[in-house]
């Protein structure tokens, strides 16, 4: 049984080959990205999720996404299941270190399954996700409504009736009485939640924190109910920030969405690039050369630091200190100053492309980089002092938002989050990716999983990637910074006149964009937050069928209620501040 692998072990307990010949009780679905992927019952699936989470060895402890398709407009598979749409759950096992993911064929125009609200607990916005975006319920969700769109939307953004473009839908107009009437949607009732606006003893009140606050980051707002300073419960509304990223997605062909991925997690920069290219890249069989996957490595890095500065000197100035914030972007912009010389643009370089990388590192970009690394390290020390070992930022961190290791994994955490509890994990290490497992660096852990431990977590984070940039100036190999594979790089411009052949392939790569082959992977990538994916879906046309985006940000805010009671008003700042969200990140 300890060898078994999921598979077998679900096959043994639910049944093999039925005695009258039907299909197997799980269908195993081939995909590009070698992650097991099974078709199982609608009517088991509560039942085999709770076998995988608690039943076996090693057991897949993480619900790290809840997705959908709408497959009504693409060509059937006589091979899988038929279905209006799919149900898509992927579980992550840190015993295995893989995922799973198991997909339910459902019928109907708006079909309904079973919650597993009560198997996870960050099951919850992931099952409103799906509601708000494709209409199929979930039985027994405690309050299944909108998440993303305004509770009086029409229509499900992400069934493929529902239009793609403002120009698909007639003018805007905002009459009085839907003004009131989206008014009167933005009301908080406590009731609806099941919170009662009294106790035995006192009266609660009812506080907005924005969504206009400078302590969200952005626009977010957070109904606290308070007994006196004290957190009774916690409820975050999101999506005021939502454009549609994934809709987008189905628009746009596989290259020109390369710059939507910017603006996802938007301190973030190139990570978001290579999330969603390695996607594409195992969908289509592309091998990256060496010198393209250092370069970008370094980008990469220089960018977790980028992000990881504009979180340090906000949540210093969070919890009262003002001068960090001023020299933390200044250190920020002597950054930009390197990606603005190598890519050409600073916050949102959109500079990675299928294949590789758009240019070649330009003549003088060892002396920028040695310049940083010389600089850099003395700044971080100092920031030690400014903020880490200072008496009042401690007084505001230290054993305030902890959560334990489970808690974590059961909310779905990931990056610095999960690892200030102690669990060393991160996918550079555990999955290598983009040829990270070439390269020294340590993983930093906490040991208290408070609000201190979060920002330590981070601040070594810092020094890791920087040993990774230092080994990227040393060791960066010679060779091509971009693939020869034909999806990537069109036929050499001279022979286009020579053969019509060159010419019709050079015409099509450049004006449609590459077809990328019929099938599904998913990337993850340790992120500036977090675990990052991109689960893409090609029917072998010019632009994705589906695209998921899975982003930290998203989990982690879902948090926000259950690790802030107890605490006071002042101290949801130091808890939001330590989360390292970004609104763009939980909307998309």
């Amino acid at each position: 049984m300890e060898d078994l692998g999921p598979t077998e072990l679900l096959q043994m307990k639910f049944g093999a080959r039925l005695p009258d010949g039907q299909e197997d009780a799980f269908i195993k679905q081939s995909t590009r990205d070698g992650i097991i992927t099974l078709w199982m019952p609608l009517d088991n699936s509560v039942q085999i999720l709770t076998f995988l989470k608690t039943g076996i060895n090693h057991p897949f402890l993480l619900l790290f996404d809840i997705t959908a398709i709408d497959e009504r407009s693409r060509k059937k598979d006589p091979d899988y299941p038929s279905s209006d749409f799919t149900l898509v759950y992927v579980l992550f096992s840190f015993g295995r270190n893989s995922f799973i993911r198991l997909k339910v064929a459902l019928k109907g125009e708006y079909p309904a399954v079973p919650s597993i609200t009560k198997l996870w607990m960050n099951a919850s916005w992931y099952e409103r996700e799906v509601f708000d975006m494709f209409g199929i319920r979930f039985d027994g969700h405690p309050n299944l409504r909108r998440i993303l769109m305004p509770l009086t939307w029409e229509g499900h953004p992400l069934r493929k009736e529902h239009p793609a473009r403002a120009t698909e839908m007639g003018p805007f107009r905002l009459f009085d009485e839907k003004q009131d009437r989206e008014q009167a949607a933005l009301q908080f009732k406590p009731e609806e939640w099941g919170m009662q606006t009294q106790s035995e003893d006192s009266d609660f009140m009812f506080l907005n924190i924005g969504p206009q606050h400078p302590g969200t980051h952005g626009v977010l707002r957070i109904i606290l109910q308070l007994d006196g300073e004290d957190i009774v419960d916690a409820v975050p509304e999101i999506g005021f920030h939502h454009r549609g990223a994934e809709k987008m997605a189905e628009r746009q062909s596989w290259h020109t969405y390369i710059p939507y991925t910017d603006r996802v997690d938007y301190l973030g920069g190139v990570n978001n690039n290579l999330a969603y290219l390695l996607a594409v890249e195992k969908l289509a069989g592309i091998e990256i050369p060496e010198r393209a996957q250092v370069i970008r490595v370094m980008m990469c890095e220089f960018f977790r630091i980028a992000s990881h500065l504009v979180w340090y000197g906000t949540f210093a100035q969070d919890v009262g200190q003002l001068s960090p914030v001023f020299y933390m972007f200044t250190d920020r912009e002597k950054i930009f100053d390197i990606v603005e010389a190598v890519c050409g643009g600073r916050m949102h370089p959109n500079w990675f492309r299928i294949g590789g990388v758009a240019q070649d590192l330009p003549n003088g970009w060892q002396t920028l980089v040695k310049n940083f690394l010389d600089y850099f390290p003395k700044r971080l020390n100092e920031y030690d002092q400014m903020v880490m070992r200072n008496s009042l930022f401690k007084a505001r961190t230290v054993g305030i938002g902890i959560f334990t290791k489970q808690e974590a994994i059961e909310w779905g955490a990931t990056g610095a989050q999960l690892r200030a509890c102690g669990f060393e994990w991160d996918f550079r290490k555990k999955q290598p990716y983009s040829g990270y497992e070439n390269f020294e660096f340590d993983i930093p852990t906490g040991n208290n999983g408070d609000c201190y431990d979060r920002a330590w977590v981070r601040v070594e984070e810092m020094r890791q990637s920087l040993r990774i940039i230092e080994q990227c100036l040393k060791n960066m190999p010679e060779g091509p910074y971009k693939s020869d594979h034909s999806l990537t790089t069109p036929p050499i411009k001279k022979h286009t006149m020579k053969d019509i052949e060159t010419l019709i392939t050079h015409f099509l790569n450049v004006s449609w964009g590459p077809v990328i082959p019929p099938g599904e992977a998913m990337s993850c990538i340790e992120a500036t937050k977090g675990a990052n994916s991109y689960f893409a879906i090609s029917d072998g046309n010019t632009s994705p069928y589906r695209v998921r985006v899975r982003t930290p940000s998203f989990a982690h805010m879902q948090m926000i209620s259950y690790i802030s009671k107890g605490y006071t008003v002042a101290d949801l700042l130091s808890i939001l501040g330590a989360m390292d969200y970004v609104l763009a990140d939980i909307d998309r």
